[in-house]
């Protein structure tokens, strides 16, 4: 089911402990080094070690883990229970935004631009280490009723203006898969994102965006991340900052 690009020659790199134990469970908002968005399906034989491994990233205190189920592979014999035609519609326009037409499952995009197989550890542990920090300041706070995100610092010089999203996403899901490739197995599902929502266009500088922490309920999510986010042509670009909480 995997339909994989070509694979860049193995090196000797730092191990996925070491970045965990450096990144430390406390990075504060503005320290993200990257945003990692899985694309993966129930269906798919080869998406449970993506899955697997998005638990670790998870839990990376420099990293903004995001998992979209996607419902191209329903037809094989199991409906993904978590699948959403919009998770898939936004893989499909990273491909074009991309212009490599490569939309396969399990598949990451790192920082709305390189992508990786989602299961190959060495080839994110790769594009990671490439990765500087994101240059634009986040800061996620939830008060009460209302969810406040500040956004502060400066678009690159051929972007006029990024996107904002509040995206909603749970806690970690098992869900009995009992039928299709993955019949008779468990699967835990981390980070699932449950609704994408822009909130507003940013024009460099401080700036703040609210969202009533009622419409998290509504999407049946424990957690809430915002993404700034630049477009081109309407299609998903270069990811900018990041938070979750």
């Amino acid at each position: 089911m995997i339909r994989s690009p070509m694979r860049a020659p193995r090196h000797v790199l730092l191990s996925l402990l070491l970045l965990l134990a450096a990144a430390g469970p406390g990075a504060q908002a503005g320290e993200q080094r990257a945003v990692v968005e899985l694309f993966t399906s129930q269906g798919c034989s080869s998406c449970p070690p993506a899955d697997k491994l998005m638990g670790e990233l998870s839990r990376r205190g420099d990293l903004v883990a995001l998992t979209y189920p996607v419902d191209y592979w329903d037809y094989l014999g199991w409906r993904d229970t978590l699948a959403s035609p919009g998770h898939s519609a936004r893989q499909r326009a990273y491909a074009e935004a991309r212009g490599d037409r490569a939309v396969y499952t399990p598949q990451v995009v790192i920082n709305g631009a390189r992508h990786v197989v989602g299961s190959d550890r060495e080839a994110i542990d790769r594009e990671l280490e490439r990765q500087a920090p994101l240059p634009v300041t986040v800061d996620l706070t939830r008060s009460g009723d209302l969810v406040e995100v500040r956004v502060d610092g400066a678009l690159p010089a051929d972007a006029k203006m990024a996107t904002v999203y509040f995206v909603f996403i749970s806690r970690p899901i098992e869900v009995e898969i009992d039928r299709g490739e993955n019949v008779g197995r468990q699967i835990t599902y981390h980070q699932v994102v449950r609704d994408i929502r822009a909130v507003g266009m940013w024009e460099g500088g401080p700036a703040v965006f609210r969202l009533p922490a009622s419409e998290m309920r509504k999407a049946k999510a424990g957690q809430c991340a915002v993404l700034v986010q630049v477009e081109e042509a309407g299609r998903p670009g270069a990811i900018l900052g990041a938070a979750i909480n």
